[in-house]
């Protein structure tokens, strides 16, 4: 086996180097069939048993791999994320419903025009809007890319906060005293664009769901919402019965 070399003379810890080849080679699907244990990569990095195992450990942690005492460690099954059909959810609730951590990269939070938006949310053209967009992260792999829009009339406390680990809904409610209590929301599936794919680190082959979302608080629309959210990774779930038909859940705005 071809030894793989780790940057001995920098700054960054060889365990945290080597937890990142091994997040590099897990999203490149290198260890579909299986994972290597503790003694091959001692071997394949050249590193002592304990750094191998502190990387391992940060990885158990992250919910990345399995690991358990005397058995070979193993890539653990990716959490399907689960959303109900008729319910105003909270993705970032909803993520951590799931047992995974979430986080964001946040790459705008600003004030702008957009008379296409405006029109949406029952604005003026030149209204001013709360625009914020963040890449979404699930365990910490990507999963959706999300643009949201407000009028800045109502929303403009937003600017000044830090979404990395928090959700809008949260943020807004505390900042403005504004709970959605309803809206309107199409979903369609789409082939990513090259970008897209790369941004989501999506597998070849893979769809994305399409978000539109106007969401309203006491009748007025207060956001206009977009997310592309990775098809392998997020499920639109409903429950129904014969005599009266979808049976929709209770809103998730956490």
């Amino acid at each position: 086996m071809a030894g793989r070399t780790l940057d001995r003379s920098g700054s960054t810890p060889l365990w945290q180097q080597l937890q990142r080849s091994l997040l590099d080679r897990l999203a490149a699907g290198e260890f579909s069939d299986q994972f290597p244990g503790e003694l091959a990569l001692v071997e394949e990095y050249d590193v002592s048993r304990s750094t191998v195992r502190q990387a391992l450990r940060q990885l158990r942690a992250d919910g990345v791999i399995v690991a358990e005492r005397g058995r070979q460690p193993r890539v653990a099954p990716v959490p399907e994320i689960h959303q109900p059909v008729g319910a105003l959810y909270s993705l970032f609730a909803s993520v951590e419903a799931a047992g995974l951590s979430q986080d964001s990269v946040v790459r705008a939070l600003d004030l702008r025009a957009d008379a296409l938006v405006a029109e949406r949310l029952g604005l003026e053209g030149s209204a001013p809007l709360v625009y914020l967009e963040r890449l979404r992260l699930a365990g910490g792999e990507p999963l959706a890319i999300d643009r949201v829009w407000l009028p800045a009339a109502v929303a403009s406390p937003l600017l000044s906060a830090d979404f990395r680990h928090t959700s809008l809904y949260g943020e807004l409610a505390t900042r403005t005293g504004i709970r959605l209590d309803a809206g309107h929301e199409d979903v369609h599936a789409i082939v990513p664009s090259p970008f897209e794919a790369a941004q989501l680190h999506c597998p070849a082959g893979t769809a994305l769901f399409a978000i539109n979302r106007l969401g309203l608080s006491q009748g007025q629309p207060v956001e206009w919402r977009q997310t592309l959210v990775r098809g392998d990774r997020f499920a639109l779930t409903a429950e129904f019965t014969a005599q009266f038909g979808y049976r929709f859940t209770q809103p998730q705005t956490g």
